[in-house]
């Protein structure tokens, strides 16, 4: 066939399309594992994409269950290292430094934008421009209309934060440039989208002219549903079909996990203000007895360091925990945007092969070529979206032991602090009964 496999395809150590094709009936090349989430029940809760479900243990076997961590983050470091073997870092972005501009007409946040390569596609090897939110979002607009076949990362929502009412306020601002760096930085480490020439737009052009091109619609994306819109998709292959199911599960679970914390945040919240009432009648009673004075100054003062350490358990919450949540809620989206374009892209196809094999048995004609395009891009959208399904896999794996490991460092803090304060009191209290032993004695 004439229709050449893309840039990213051979980028990505894919074969190309010419190699790949086949017909849809066909039993197409497996997937990477993927979970069997048809196979509920208990397993279900795993969500392990394939991987066997870690057994619950007690907590006599602690040192059992740190192996087995071990075990795991050993295997995925290996899995890691394929794609290391095969892609060259040599892009390096960095979203910091927020500043706000205030104008007559608008108020708006800016981020410096840094950039390090040696790529030949860059005139010089260092970059550093400032861009606002709605210039990363014209970067996503232009990545999902020029390569419809990828995931591409999703970015923080635009106004709607879960617990900050002020956009401007310094929680919101430092909680966006993380989010706003964390995209960049995938889009940067993918083997396809980091060749985008809008990519490069953004971070090396001081000024983008965002109105180019942005309001011309992809007209692949026109022509798929123009042709898809009044035909039925006869079966998605079982390997997407695996993908949409884990996704609408995970989802839930991310859901759950969300509403709960959100939930445990609040009452952490009427907890911690409930408890500095409590410490500051330590602090009024301390005033008026001198011989209780230091007891009552260390109860305190007890209660003090636990509320501090409280708070730093909120944030850390609020800050690194449910930001995680939420963007793992936008990128299932992401993932199923892709997947609704594969099958529309496998609807088209199916729809001209249906209508080309009716005229074929009319009149005889050979198989048009609109037909073989067709199936082109049914192969190229599989490919593309097998391998970034197991980037992400990856990705989400790697983030969540992260975030999973810090709330567990979090709590241990936490806790060792409260510990380490009721424990000096109980220190005091104890020199102060041996004090008045000692006065009773003489």
């Amino acid at each position: 066939m004439s229709v050449g496999a893309p840039r990213g395809l051979a980028s990505s150590g894919q074969k190309p399309i010419t190699e790949m094709l086949h017909p849809l009936s066909a039993a197409e090349e497996p997937l990477p594992p993927v979970p069997d989430v048809s196979d509920r029940g208990d397993k279900e809760s795993g969500l392990t994409n394939g991987t066997p479900p870690v057994e619950a243990s007690s907590p006599a076997c602690t040192s059992l269950l740190i192996n087995r961590l071990q075990l795991e983050e050993n295997l995925e470091a290996d899995a890691r290292d394929l794609y290391i073997s095969t892609e060259t870092k040599d892009l390096f972005v960095t979203v910091d430094d927020p500043k706000k501009h205030v104008s007559t007409m608008e108020t708006y946040i800016t981020y410096r934008v840094s950039t390090k390569t040696t790529r030949v596609e860059f005139d010089l090897p260092e970059y550093c421009v400032r861009r606002r939110y709605q210039d990363f979002d014209w970067l996503r607009i232009k990545l999902e209309d020029s390569q419809p076949t990828h995931l591409i990362p999703p970015l923080p929502e635009k106004f709607v934060m879960k617990g900050v009412v002020d956009r401007f306020s310094e929680e919101f601002v430092e909680t966006r440039m993380k989010a706003l760096d964390k995209f960049l930085k995938r889009v940067a480490d993918h083997p396809v989208l980091s060749f985008n020439p809008h990519l490069n737009s953004f971070l090396s052009v001081k000024d983008l002219n965002k109105r180019q091109g942005l309001a011309l619609l992809t007209k692949v994306g026109e022509s798929v549903k123009q042709v898809a819109g009044g035909y039925k998709l006869r079966a998605r292959p079982p390997e997407f079909c695996a993908m949409g199911e884990y996704l609408d599960t995970f989802s839930q679970k991310l859901g759950t996990i969300d509403r709960i914390a959100q939930r445990i945040l609040k009452e952490q919240s009427e907890y911690l203000t409930e408890l500095r009432d409590y410490g500051s009648v330590y602090t009024s009673w301390a005033g008026s007895e001198d011989e209780l004075r230091r007891p009552l100054e260390a109860v305190a003062g007890s209660v003090s360091t636990c509320c501090g350490a409280g708070d730093d358990l909120s944030e850390n919450m609020s800050q690194d925990f449910l930001p995680v949540l939420r963007e793992y809620v936008l990128y299932i989206e992401s993932m199923k945007n892709v997947l609704r374009k594969r099958d529309q892209s496998q609807a088209e196809y199916e729809g001209r092969l249906e209508a080309a094999v009716l005229r074929r048995q009319e009149d005889k004609t050979p198989m048009p070529v609109e037909v073989e395009k067709c199936q082109d891009k049914v192969e190229c959208f599989n490919a593309d979206l097998k391998a970034d399904w197991e980037r992400w896999q990856s990705n989400k794996r790697q983030d969540f032991r992260q975030l999973l490991t810090g709330m567990a460092d979090k709590n241990i803090h936490y806790y060792e602090k409260c510990q380490a304060a009721w424990e000096s009191l109980v220190t005091l209290l104890q020199e102060k009964q041996s004090e008045d032993k000692g006065i009773e004695t003489n």
